[in-house]
């Protein structure tokens, strides 16, 4: 198990019992380390600053007692804001229907970067399914390096419309 797996494995129940769901650790720098939680709330809200906050406090403390990683490092806190990762199986369904930008560990078809629509995930929930304008895709769930939502005028307006006050 890498250092970021050892750090989502320690955060994430705690992170749970307070209503978030884990969305990434990212690890970054060399020097200077900085550790990266993002977030979202389970009850389908928008992060806050004070939402951020609290679980800093909590996985601070956390990972005080749990000392998983040796020196020093920065602790930042994050939503996954409007063009945001997809990291979770579920948010390839909940998302279906943005566009989407997505990079592979390996070359499938000749090639590692894939964009278009997103369609969700395979019936079997393994592969990611694209559809761009130069092809239609089943991408393996673990053969995702990484991916994203694009920021468009169609995301902006259902991020927005899903607002409290909108």
């Amino acid at each position: 198990m890498d250092l970021t797996e050892r750090l989502a494995a320690i955060v994430e129940p705690t992170i749970s019992d307070m209503g978030y769901d884990l969305v990434r650790v990212l690890i970054q720098g060399a020097k200077h380390l900085t550790v990266q939680i993002m977030a979202d709330r389970k009850d389908g809200a928008l992060m806050t600053v004070d939402d951020c906050a609290d679980i800093s406090r909590a996985v601070s403390a956390l990972l005080d007692v749990e000392d998983p990683i040796s020196g020093a490092y920065n602790l930042e806190v994050s939503s996954p804001g409007i063009d945001r990762p997809l990291t979770r199986a579920k948010d390839y369904v909940t998302w279906a229907g943005f566009d989407v930008k997505v990079e592979t560990k390996v070359l499938l078809d000749g090639r590692k970067r894939f964009s278009g629509k997103l369609m969700g995930l395979d019936e079997a929930g393994t592969a990611v399914q694209v559809h761009g304008e130069d092809g239609q895709w089943s991408i393996p769930l673990d053969a995702v390096w990484k991916a994203k939502l694009v920021l468009t005028d169609a995301l902006i307006d259902h991020v927005t419309r899903s607002l409290p006050d909108a």
